[in-house]
């Protein structure tokens, strides 16, 4: 059954052999855009690959209960494993494409990357699935596991959501994390208002909706929004909506001068602080990656904010050792887990364990740790996470407090009051509240 490496324009052959290299550890947007490159594919086989290959990745624990008794133990190559998962997820989630021909497809499929036996037992699974039915999840008695099987999530992530949001709010957060996900910029006010760059994208046949989420900022359709004249020009930038809240909360008034932005590539961030802060302020921006503070610096000359921004390789532990400057205000949106993002990232949720949310959740308060002690008295500091784990923000936050009596939490504040009837301090934006990435922001003041 070995898979021939053939070259094919096709978007289904493309779609398997990309996934079964993101099963050996790619990921899953450099490799597809590697792909899209070295084809030169167009717009409609381009949506279908991409289509195919987030589908899959999406669905691969509920594929895999769906494929076992059809497979029955028998060793299969795995490029055909995920051939057959892209006819599953053509014959479940899109509409548009008749069964016939994502059976004819796949078959055709498993001749050009393998050979006629290939092709004989693909066509026989196909008709079997379709004579049969696939299994049903209802089957499944232990609650935790058809959670898992139906979310496609490990079941340490579904154990861990339940025990700290209650079932329901976990059902209701897994429901949404496999839905697209939207298309938001955030408008460089420095250089237009949100009425120019909305009449700008509607020029270029986008439609733009105001958020409800976040000041500033249009949720988008129509088209790739990177491609556009006004993201060429600095008008904007693509942001996820949760992910414009932890500048928000940084109370940026008119005496602040001196800002470190800790962890700051690609610097979505760093030049939401920019576009914000007075001429005469400026903003060091770090990274511990060379290229990455490449990224910031080319997000900076497209918005035309250079001067406001410095950047400086280094690791954000060894602030007070290399830097002797006190900051007015500090922003750590610490390296996390990334479960908050599994609508953009979802291979994420394979990747991760139990024991890389704990580590990670060590350097997120080594890193406060550190850069807490070049913040200037009645500073503010920003701690925000991309994830939706306790271990990684709540628990991080009070181990810090406890090792900081110096500091103090105070309610986190957005430009659209979001949650304001909520009982904590911190702020959280679970996947399902507003459609967004999930995030997690706290406000921490030095008495």
């Amino acid at each position: 059954m070995s898979d021939k490496r053939v070259y094919s324009d096709n978007p289904r052959v493309l779609a398997v052999q990309t996934l079964a290299k993101i099963k050996n550890g790619a990921y899953s947007n450099l490799q597809l855009n590697q792909v899209i490159k070295q084809h030169h594919l167009g717009e409609a086989d381009t949506r279908l690959l991409t289509t195919l290959v987030y589908g899959v990745i999406q669905h691969r624990l509920t594929f895999e209960y769906w494929l076992a008794s059809f497979v029955k133990g028998k060793k299969i190559d795995a490029w055909v494993t995920e051939l057959l998962y892209t006819a599953l997820f053509q014959m479940v989630y899109l509409d548009k494409i008749p069964q016939h021909a994502i059976f004819n497809e796949s078959i055709e499929v498993a001749k050009v990357m393998g050979h006629v036996g290939t092709a004989k037992f693909v066509t026989a699974i196909l008709h079997n699935i379709d004579r049969q039915g696939l299994p049903s999840t209802t089957d499944i008695s232990d609650t935790v596991t058809r959670l898992s099987v139906e979310a496609s999530l490990p079941i340490w992530l579904i154990e861990t959501l339940i025990n700290q949001n209650g079932e329901t709010k976990t059902r209701q957060m897994i429901a949404t994390i496999n839905d697209a996900p939207s298309q938001s910029v955030r408008v460089n006010t420095a250089l237009a208002s949100d009425d120019e760059v909305k009449a700008a994208l509607e020029a270029e046949n986008f439609t733009a909706i105001a958020s409800k989420v976040a000041a500033h900022a249009f949720v988008v359709n129509g088209g790739h929004v990177a491609s556009s004249k006004a993201y060429h020009d600095g008008l904007l930038t693509i942001q996820d909506e949760s992910a414009m809240l932890p500048v928000e909360s940084l109370q940026l008034t008119e005496n602040v001068k001196n800002i470190l932005d800790a962890a700051a590539a690609p610097g979505g961030k760093t030049t939401q602080i920019a576009q914000y802060i007075a001429d005469d302020a400026k903003v060091l921006a770090l990274d511990i990656h060379e290229h990455k503070i490449k990224l910031i610096q080319h997000n900076a000359e497209r918005m035309h904010l250079s001067d406001k921004i410095k950047t400086r390789v280094l690791d954000a532990r060894k602030v007070p050792e290399q830097i002797d400057q006190q900051f007015d205000r500090i922003l750590v949106d610490a390296p996390c887990s990334g479960f908050g993002l599994l609508r953009r990232k979802p291979e994420i949720r394979y990747d991760k364990t139990l024991a890389d949310v704990e580590s990670l959740s060590r350097l997120q308060l080594a890193i406060l740790n550190s850069v807490s002690k070049n913040l200037a008295k009645d500073g503010i500091m920003v701690y925000s996470t991309c994830t939706i784990l306790r271990q990684e923000n709540d628990d991080v936050v009070t181990s810090f407090l406890n090792e900081n009596p110096n500091f103090e939490l105070i309610p986190t504040e957005t430009s659209q009051n979001l949650k304001e009837d909520r009982h904590e301090k911190v702020l959280h934006v679970y996947p399902d509240d507003y459609h967004t990435d999930g995030f997690f922001v706290a406000v921490l003041r030095k008495k």
